[in-house]
């Protein structure tokens, strides 16, 4: 397993992880949204949303030590900090996340039968406000052309951040609480 220093967020890689959950070792805590667990998880994670983060409400194991995951480690880093700032030392989370196990080839619970991903949610509406936007300027107002530019500042924003504002506001939305 990682080696673990006080305060200091460790990466563990999805082979080592592999290992550690065969010979359950560790407890594993997915804190994507309700829906994106719904959808596709790892066997045997826990769902605790970013949203709803709880440092107090941590299924703690004195004989596992958990870890974190995400889609990409963004989310996972942000969990962690809330717990660090909840007085907790040595946290460990999935470096890449859900993408870096999935690249490994190893399997993931899937169920076809849920709401879209927030991303492709976020793609959906920002695309669709970009193309009103342009629309509505060229052939109403150019005034219109704000909302592409205001998009456009957004996205710009959240790629530079990693930290997407409309995929948190989405992710608060009823069809996307349903697991």
């Amino acid at each position: 397993m990682a080696n673990f220093i006080a305060d200091q967020l460790q990466s563990i890689d999805a082979t080592t992880l592999k290992q550690e959950l065969d010979q359950d070792k560790i407890t594993l805590i997915d804190v994507r949204e309700p829906s994106e667990y719904a959808g596709e998880h790892i066997f045997g994670s826990i769902s605790m949303p970013l949203s709803t983060f709880d440092p107090n409400k941590l299924p703690i194991n004195n004989s596992k030590p958990f870890i974190l995951y995400c889609q990409t480690s963004n989310r996972s880093s942000q969990a962690a900090q809330k717990l660090f700032a909840a007085g907790f030392k040595n946290i460990t989370h999935l470096q890449g996340g859900l993408n870096a196990w999935k690249q490994a080839k190893y399997p993931t619970i899937v169920n076809k039968n849920v709401p879209i991903s927030i991303m492709r949610q976020v793609q959906i509406i920002a695309g669709s406000l970009v193309l009103i936007g342009t629309l509505l300027g060229a052939f109403v107002s150019p005034n219109f052309l704000f909302l592409s530019g205001f998009v456009g500042a957004g996205l710009l924003f959240a790629g530079i951040t990693n930290t997407c504002m409309m995929a948190q506001l989405l992710a608060k939305l009823p069809y996307n609480q349903r697991v």
